[in-house]
């Protein structure tokens, strides 16, 4: 008998035999994402994915053996968990990972009496798991995520307030549209250019760190009782000791293969993985146009379908104010954070610029009148 089977009570309430049922279904419901987003990876990905459906079932046999003959029909599962499955199973992708990774870091299971010590502990080392997991994802996504996210942002944020600026200031709507799609133009090609400078900088950066290939040519013509090598090694992070005792190694034990020597080429993997982390200057800097420009236009929609005055500002800023909780619920996502929070702090940020320019352009309209 499990320790919750003998805590849990000898005639359970029609509570308690609800709140197992839901249980029972979310562990259901969970394993059935992970089987999901397993069928889509191979490798050892797979085989960690497949481990928590291992998890999950020993988890739905407890709740079916507390439940006895009161199991029941199936029960409803959450809609949060429904919507997990459906993305599992359309996409796979880090998204579903990320929100699972929130939904292991909620368990009630630690504050329950009727669930083991051991199937909370293992909660808690799962939200480890597919946190674990989410970071591959996010690595290979940082670099174009990043200058999409930051693209997009700056659209919506510098462009509604220049548009809500310019009219501030009183002159005509055509000018205000014509501001705006400026405003468009010189960001986008701004936000690629710089992203393109950028990444391209860094990836140079790292470059200037891997080994040069010809100085592993002429390791055979050292001369084994006086040289550098193990200067090498120490340059590249090792003791005195381990540098020196490796440099023996490579000359006295021969092991310079067809003239490559695999301890100066060990820190081109580090180098290779910041560079997959980075993301490529094309891909960055051509999301960053992209994303700029899909965030700048949209304060100026109501410009273009002809609002004027301070109807154009306010569909302005609701539509803006929309298009940044989506982007902040975003990024609040794939970084395993709360996006409520991050919505609503990319909300703030936004409109806290937006009305500091709005303010400065009727200051500066009074004053040139």
């Amino acid at each position: 008998m499990t320790d919750a089977q003998s805590a849990a009570p000898r005639n359970p309430t029609p509570a308690d035999i609800r709140r197992w049922r839901q249980y029972l279904a979310d562990e259901r419901a969970e394993a059935a994402v992970y089987e999901e987003l397993a069928s889509k990876r191979s490798g050892e990905e797979r085989a960690i994915l497949l481990g928590l459906v291992d998890a999950e079932r020993r988890h739905e046999a407890h709740w079916v053996d507390l439940l006895g003959e009161n199991v029941g029909l199936p029960t409803r599962t959450k809609m949060r968990t429904r919507m997990l499955a459906f993305l599992a199973r359309r996409f796979g992708s880090i998204f579903v990972l990320a929100l699972m990774q929130q939904a292991e870091s909620r368990s009630p299971y630690g504050a329950d009496n009727d669930a083991t010590d051991a199937m909370a502990a293992d909660e808690q080392i799962h939200e480890e798991v597919v946190r674990g997991l989410a970071a591959r994802g996010r690595t290979r996504l940082s670099g174009t995520f990043r200058a999409a996210v930051f693209g997009a942002n700056d659209g919506l944020v510098s462009n509604l307030a220049l548009v809500i600026g310019m009219a501030a200031t009183g002159v005509s709507s055509s000018i205000v549209l014509a501001s705006g799609i400026a405003g468009l133009l010189a960001g986008a090609l701004s936000m690629g250019a710089g992203e393109f400078v950028s990444v391209r900088s860094q990836r140079e950066l790292l470059s200037s760190t891997l080994p040069n290939p010809d100085t592993t040519k002429i390791l055979p013509n050292l001369d084994a009782e006086a040289n550098e090598l193990a200067l090498v090694y120490r340059a590249r992070g090792m003791s005195e000791e381990d540098a020196e005792s490796h440099a023996r190694e490579r000359l006295y034990g021969l092991e310079c293969v067809h003239g490559r020597d695999d301890a100066v080429q060990h820190s081109a993997a580090p180098e290779s993985e910041s560079h997959s982390a980075i993301g490529s200057a094309w891909g960055a800097a051509a999301s960053s146009f992209c994303f700029f420009s899909s965030g700048a236009i949209i304060p100026v929609i109501p410009l273009l379908f002809g609002a004027s005055g301070l109807t154009a500002i306010i569909i302005a800023a609701v539509l803006v104010g929309v298009a940044l909780l989506i982007t902040g619920a975003i990024v609040g996502v794939l970084s395993g954070a709360s996006p409520v929070k991050r919505a609503l702090r990319q909300l703030a940020i936004g409109y806290g610029a937006a009305l500091v320019t709005y303010l400065l352009g009727l200051l500066f309209g009074t004053t040139v009148s």
